[in-house]
């Protein structure tokens, strides 16, 4: 029996031209490139410029995905942004990109899960493209966290930065069998106990005010690794895949201690996980996108490969995806 598939046609991905080493950080605040090395794997991270806003990433990273899937515009019928940084409160940062590509068709929504919105967005627009309600959807993670960092919190301001990546997903007939191209699963999860271990102080409704990240970062490294992992059980469970099946781990980019210890308990093979970390910092949900991007582009990442994607982010959210490139 036949099935219908989220494809991948194409990926592209944006980043600031600014680059902000730990070194100028270490030069504003108490801290040190060898002790944000050691706690994260960071090195540098991309700051927006002023007037550069989160809907510029998204559209520049938006037009890369089309390129590299030779495919016009046009074609899009769903736009769905994951991102935690919007231009605006309201309209959807979403239907600025729609407006830039030209499209005046379909449908273009924001989707907010913090780090774990790429595959949140990811998860939504493949089961509309199943329901065959939309043929060809435009995904992206795009955030500019440098807009709400408090630059005196030397636990935070160091692991964030700025970016965008998306993919192009069109629904094609697949045979319906593990070897299937496509989205094969996607895992959703959230918690809404774990709130004050990571949020933004401040919102139109309870302040009026965008707020600054606060987060307690013992308590989200503790919890991390767990919650990974159990997404990424249920969809070896779903598919009847293990870990020496998967070609590729891209988890989300937030610490490299964390997916060093995903990896490790999920018995993935160092070699086999992608690392953007180091150069881009934390981009929440742009971080999947953009190492999903560097991986293809440089040749890792092939047709026929299957990709495990995983991320965790306030809320608590998390989740996973598994795909056959």
């Amino acid at each position: 029996m036949t099935a219908l598939r989220s494809v991948v046609l194409g990926c592209g991905s944006y980043l600031p031209q600014r680059i902000l080493t730990n070194a100028e950080l270490a030069a504003r605040i108490d801290t040190s490139d060898e002790w944000i090395v050691q706690r994260t794997g960071i090195r540098q991270r991309h700051i927006a410029a002023e007037g550069e806003f989160t809907s510029h990433l998204a559209i520049n990273a938006a037009r890369a995905a089309l390129a590299d899937a030779g495919i016009d515009a046009q074609s899009i019928d769903l736009i769905v942004l994951g991102t935690s940084t919007p231009d605006n409160t309201f309209p959807a940062t979403a239907v600025a990109v729609q407006a830039a590509l030209g499209i005046h068709h379909g449908a273009a929504f924001d989707l907010q899960a913090v780090c774990s919105g790429f595959i949140f967005a990811l998860s939504t627009a493949d089961n509309f493209l199943k329901t065959g309600a939309f043929k060809r959807a435009l995904v992206i993670g795009a955030e500019t966290f440098s807009r709400i960092l408090d630059w005196n919190d030397r636990g935070t301001c160091v692991l964030f930065g700025d970016g965008a990546g998306a993919v192009i997903l069109e629904a094609q007939e697949q045979p319906g069998e593990p070897g299937d191209r496509g989205i094969l699963t996607t895992h959703l999860r959230s918690d809404g106990r774990h709130k004050a271990k990571l949020y933004v102080d401040g919102g139109p409704s309870s302040t009026r005010t965008v707020g600054y990240l606060r987060m307690e970062g013992r308590e989200v490294f503790k919890h991390a690794v767990g919650m990974i992992t159990d997404v990424i059980y249920d969809a070896f469970k779903a598919t009847g895949t293990t870990a020496e099946d998967i070609d590729w781990f891209v988890p989300h980019q937030a610490n490299k201690r964390i997916i060093d210890a995903s990896a490790h308990k999920l018995h993935i093979a160092p070699q086999k996980v992608v690392l953007t970390v180091d150069l881009h910092g934390n981009t929440s949900a742009a971080s999947i996108p953009l190492a999903l991007s560097v991986a293809v582009k440089d040749g890792r990442v092939k047709k026929g490969d299957l990709v495990l994607l995983e991320a965790m982010g306030g809320g608590f959210t998390w989740g996973s995806a598994l795909v056959r490139w």
